[in-house]
């Protein structure tokens, strides 16, 4: 059963922009914070961003000022809009409860290639 779907991934040149979205089944989804987390080739999965059931939100230095959280309780999506951004942020993204559990599957993620 595919509880965790992302899309919005794709090729982008430095200081492009890019808006994922992430489609939860509804019981992962409700009343749950939800967050964003990307995998570097190579390297562990770090969190981006997150945000609760009322909207208050947190990001990861690297990409503050830059990337925006929101989520959409009645369609049980949530979005990271990605601005500025930089070859550094390559990297497959995924969205899944935060903090993640043993309960919830990753999805395939999106591949964000950031290049010139």
């Amino acid at each position: 059963q595919v509880q965790l779907v992302e899309s919005g991934g794709g090729l982008v040149q430095p200081g492009g922009s890019l808006r994922l979205s992430c489609e939860a089944a509804g019981s992962i989804f409700s009343g749950n914070t939800m967050g964003w987390y990307r995998v570097v080739q190579g390297k562990q999965r770090e969190l981006v961003a997150t945000i609760t059931h009322s909207g208050v939100t947190y990001y990861a230095d690297s990409v503050k000022g830059r990337f925006t959280i929101s989520r959409d309780n009645a369609e049980n999506t949530v979005d990271l809009q990605m601005n500025s951004l930089k070859p550094e942020d390559t990297a497959v993204y995924y969205c899944n409860l935060f903090p993640p559990t043993v309960r919830v599957s990753w999805g395939q993620g999106t591949q964000v290639t950031v290049s010139s």
